[in-house]
């Protein structure tokens, strides 16, 4: 049966204590309703509907352009959003699969058994439901003597009897389509003037039509959000479902608790990850690499056999056999080619340094080329901005850098060539020469074998 999803994000959140959306909130780095968007839409095989507030433009920021957004005006309850999309679903799909967005560690595996429960079952929807001793405000499943279910109690309206019901509602539904937008009309306003998704259940029983039920087993997949406590449960429980995840695909956590991973990173076998390591963004880390302790990582690739501690890398590309750090930055633009040695202190940008090249400590390149094997001395800077432009430096293939050399950019030091410590270098020194002093000046041209 064809299958269209829609997403119920529309929910202020009054409890977050926030000028932001609930559902806009970030959990695993991303707005919370993408977890949903990505869910639904696995799910089903196309990108779910979005029902939001009137706040359109700052969700369609969050959410791009790939899904529909509905826009619900007046927030009168979950029935009142989900009849909204009526006039842009009624005949798409034989089924409605409907979630809420402050619930976004629900599955694409469980909304899709969901779905196929629906298109086994004779009557027109079928509910997600859990046994669990923590109820967190969900509403009860009633159930008649014969097992079938009759209706679902709020907790807020329930009596102690039903409170102590422990089958409870997760308020995801796969409906009938055309059976849900002929009842949707039918819902009745509550005394707090909104309109319930919840009633319709009564609705079919009415009609003498059964409810399917599905059961979650995962207590986490079903946390429900409505406060920063809960959201920082969730994000709890959503980093150690990503850590499990790469534990089982071949990578090793020295303390999964304090390791840090988001949803768009790709990790290769028998890569080690130490405490308090964030990988962030779309990162690609290869095989047997050493990250941590202390590093963050964030929309890099790594490749084999590197090692970064304690540093921060940002934006980078780093070739194999890599190292860097501790309490190296690699910001923008930089590219570490095979071999190539950052030690502490040291801070690229916007720079490539060719195969094998040093970079011991306490130097700064920027907008620069540095060639292969080169050395770059203690306290190197790259002087790449006049207050108005930036300039570029390039080093060649085996060249010296002396410790505490200012390298005045444009300016070139040749292939083989070396500068004296303290040199301020305003002028190209030439292939296999040496440059010292201040303003920096040749003294001697060396032999292509002495240097």
């Amino acid at each position: 049966m064809l299958s269209e999803s829609l997403v119920l994000a529309a929910g202020l959140g009054t409890r977050m204590k926030s000028d932001l959306p609930k559902t806009l909130h970030l959990l695993g780095g991303r707005p919370m309703v993408a977890w949903s968007i990505e869910a639904c839409k696995d799910a089903c095989g196309r990108p779910p509907y979005v029902v939001v507030g009137p706040e359109t433009e700052i969700y369609r920021q969050a959410v791009g352009d790939e899904v529909a957004l509905i826009v619900q005006e007046e927030r009168l309850g979950t029935g009142h959003a989900v009849a909204q999309a009526a006039e842009r679903l009624r005949g798409k799909s034989d089924l409605v699969l409907v979630v809420h967005a402050d619930m976004p560690l629900l599955r694409s595996e469980t909304l899709r058994e969901l779905i196929e429960t629906q298109s086994k079952h004779e009557g027109v929807l079928s509910l997600l439901a859990m046994h669990g001793e923590s109820p967190r405000g969900f509403g009860r499943i009633l159930r008649d003597d014969q097992g079938k279910i009759t209706g679902i109690m709020e907790e807020a309206h329930a009596s102690p009897a039903q409170l102590a019901i422990r089958e409870l509602n997760m308020g995801a539904y796969c409906y009938r389509a055309e059976w849900l937008w002929e009842n949707l009309p039918k819902l009745k306003q509550s005394p707090k003037g909104e309109y319930y998704l919840t009633d319709l259940v009564e609705l079919a029983v009415k009609e003498s039509s059964s409810i399917g039920c599905m059961h979650v087993t995962d207590e986490d997949e079903v946390i429900g959000i409505n406060t920063r406590e809960h959201l920082a449960e969730a994000e709890m429980a959503l980093r150690k479902r990503i850590n499990r995840h790469w534990m089982a695909q071949g990578v090793s956590f020295v303390d999964a608790a304090t390791t840090y991973i988001g949803h768009e990173v790709r990790i290769g076998v028998d890569t080690v990850l130490l405490p308090n390591t964030h990988l962030e963004g779309a990162t690609v880390i290869g095989e047997e690499c050493r990250l941590g302790p202390n590093s963050i990582i964030r929309a890099s690739t790594i490749g084999d056999r590197c090692h970064i501690e304690a540093s921060v890398v940002e934006e980078a590309v780093l070739e194999n056999d890599v190292r860097v750090g501790p309490f190296s930055h690699l910001r923008r633009g930089a590219h570490l080619c095979n071999g190539v040695h950052v030690g502490n202190f040291g801070e690229v940008k916007n720079s490539r340094l060719g195969p094998g090249a040093k970079m011991g400590h306490f130097s700064y390149i920027g907008d620069a080329t540095v060639g292969a094997e080169a050395n770059i001395g203690a306290g190197t800077i790259t002087c790449n901005y006049d207050g108005e432009k930036k300039h570029q430096t390039d080093i060649g293939e085996r060249a010296f850098i002396g410790s505490d050399t200012m390298l005045v950019a444009p300016v070139r030091v040749g292939k083989g060539a070396r500068t004296g410590a303290g040199a301020v270098v305003n002028k190209d020194v030439p292939d296999y020469c040496i440059a010292v002093g201040v303003p920096a000046r040749v003294v001697r041209k060396l032999k292509a074998d002495d240097e």
